[in-house]
């Protein structure tokens, strides 16, 4: 992290990632070895070889996006921030935190009201439905928008700057 400490919250939305990271790489990894391990030796394979990684591998990104935005790696455009007065930060920061959170806890709610619809699709082989794999885009909106909430919470709590040549306080972007 940069100079934003680390809360509970965020300690646990980034364990949650790593865990997330780490069982689906792992699982990722190792059927794609014995796959191939038996295409070779046997000359067959795993039916449902294929259909898993193509089910953990969403989870995978979407845990990967939740980390990049709290290690601040996204883009990010902040001509805005330095360019308005150090008295305004505090206030625009605010604003646009909440206004990001809402964004993302619209696209959660939207992918909510979605599971329904994508749950009657299932995989040819496992027959896990669709909805399992929708899950991973509304857990992690649901995570990014509790991460920009957070934002808006330190943005409020930001002292005024002292030196006009200072590095701004106000918690980098998100999105």
């Amino acid at each position: 992290m940069n100079a934003v400490e680390r809360n509970a919250v965020q300690r646990g939305v980034v364990n949650l990632c790593h865990v997330v990271l780490w069982l689906s790489t792992v699982a990722i990894f190792l059927i794609l070895v014995v796959n191939t391990v038996l295409r070779y030796a046997r000359g067959s394979s795993l039916q449902w070889a294929n259909e898993v990684p193509e089910l953990l591998f969403p989870w995978m990104v979407m845990a990967g996006v939740v980390l990049a935005a709290v290690h601040s790696a996204h883009i990010a455009t902040t001509f805005l921030m330095e360019a308005i007065p150090a008295a305004a930060r505090r206030v625009v920061g605010v604003l646009s935190w909440l206004v990001v959170a809402g964004l993302y806890g619209t696209l959660a709610w939207a992918t909510l009201r979605m599971l329904d619809v994508v749950h009657d699709e299932k995989s040819p082989i496992l027959q896990v439905p669709g909805s399992l794999t929708y899950g991973c885009v509304m857990v992690g909106m649901a995570l990014l928008a509790l991460l920009a909430l957070q934002s808006a919470w330190q943005a409020s709590r930001v002292q005024p700057e002292p030196a006009h040549d200072a590095e701004p306080q106000v918690p980098t972007a998100h999105w």
